[in-house]
């Protein structure tokens, strides 16, 4: 594989083949209890393992220093797009990578679109200064339930309708 651009090394290029685009090996619980200077080592090998356990979530063993990486780059980018949301052209360019990356904001008006990228931007900001992760997530689920309301002419219509009363627990969207 050759190098993806000139300011992209063959280490990194190595780390993100290993970390980012094939899935991470994994190992139980009980392996890393069993032997954990092997799995320590595979860990280090590979720079990301999963542990798997049977009655709790799973997690990650990694090597801090990727680790700390990870972070620094989460800072970096939340900085970039604030940076840009803060011009009309680069809030014209972070709304069009919102189209590209949530292909569902079609449904969204264009002020609808520019809210979830202000929105967006705020909370990969968070995640990346306060280590607050739902933040985004949220935000994503959130205006995706609002892009499959309008997606459908019928729920639109009868969202829009006005109430009385109360409904009840309301349903969720997957």
């Amino acid at each position: 594989m050759g190098r993806a651009c000139s300011w992209t090394s063959d280490r990194d290029l190595n780390r993100l083949r290993v970390v980012v685009a094939e899935p991470a090996d994994a190992v139980t619980f009980s392996d890393l209890s069993r032997n954990p200077r092997a799995v320590a080592e595979r860990a280090r090998r590979l720079g990301r393992l999963r542990v798997t356990h049977r009655d709790a979530d799973d997690f990650y063993l990694t090597a801090a220093e990727l680790e700390e990486e990870r972070d620094e780059n989460l800072v970096t980018a939340s900085r970039m797009f604030a940076a840009l949301s803060r011009s009309a052209s680069g809030t014209l360019a972070v709304s069009d990578a919102v189209s590209e990356v949530f292909p569902w904001v079609r449904h969204l008006s264009g002020g609808e679109r520019a809210e979830f990228a202000a929105e967006l931007t705020g909370a990969l900001s968070d995640a990346a200064e306060f280590g607050i992760e739902v933040t985004a997530r949220e935000v994503i689920a959130g205006w995706r339930a609002t892009a499959r309301i309008k997606a459908d002419p019928d729920l639109h219509a009868r969202a829009l309708a006005p109430t009385e009363g109360d409904f009840g627990p309301a349903g969720a969207f997957a």
